[in-house]
């Protein structure tokens, strides 16, 4: 009596599955770099301006209504008026922008131009004119408002554990959301905050496997009830 021949398993490429811990150094590396890369650009443009510029380059920061300063919406979350305003907004800076990194680049990316573009417009429109706003404090607060919701979006449970930690951490920075402190752009905690919720709700890329898996499956099952309609 023949038996059917057995095949070994083609053996999968080396370095194809990586560990949980794999992962995890490697999440950890990814928030380092951008973390480290936060520091490192807010601090050399505050030294280049203050050693070669005189401070001049403050005046690149958001001109409400002003059109030709539409552009300075880039410009204004790396400008800072002092030491003391830059090492505000330094360390709750690195921290945010770490957490956010884990995630990998893509993420950090797309929540930081949604942060700053949704932050810049909002400060441009709204945050009276003759003013000039600066800082990165907008962007602080548009990473931890992502940090706060982006469990609550996404469904991921130990995310939805960090926010509730970051906001009792950071419960006292929401008085910055509201005028009344002279020299504070509240407008731009405002929007940032505003851009860092707009973020955990739009975007997908740091959705965990599990939803990724789930939302691919319900494309596949609509996408094949058109077909059935259509074959009818």
């Amino acid at each position: 009596m023949s038996q059917p021949l057995a095949y070994p398993p083609s053996p999968r490429p080396a370095g194809a599955v990586q560990t949980a811990a794999q992962r995890g150094r490697g999440a950890v590396r990814s928030g380092i770099k951008f973390a480290a890369g936060y520091v490192l650009v807010i601090w050399a443009v505050h030294l280049i301006n203050v050693l070669a510029f005189g401070g001049y380059l403050v005046f690149f920061g958001i001109n409400p209504l002003d059109v030709s300063s539409v552009w300075h919406i880039l410009t204004s979350p790396l400008l800072h008026a002092n030491i003391e305003h830059l090492v505000s907004n330094t360390f709750p800076g690195a921290i945010f922008s770490f957490l956010i990194g884990m995630s990998r680049a893509r993420v950090w990316w797309e929540v930081t131009a949604f942060v700053v573009v949704v932050g810049g417009v909002g400060v441009w429109f709204f945050g009276g004119v003759g003013t000039n706003h600066i800082g990165a404090s907008g962007l602080v607060y548009g990473w931890l408002a992502y940090l706060l919701v982006r469990g609550v979006f996404n469904r991921h449970f130990l995310q939805l554990v960090l926010g509730v930690i970051l906001g009792i951490a950071y419960a006292g920075l929401v008085i910055g959301l509201l005028p009344g402190v002279p020299g504070v752009s509240w407008q731009a905690h405002l929007f940032g905050a505003v851009g860092g919720v707009a973020a955990g709700m739009f975007i997908t890329s740091d959705d965990p496997p599990a939803l990724r898996a789930k939302r691919r499956q319900r494309s596949l099952e609509q996408g094949g009830s058109r077909t059935r309609r259509g074959l009818r």
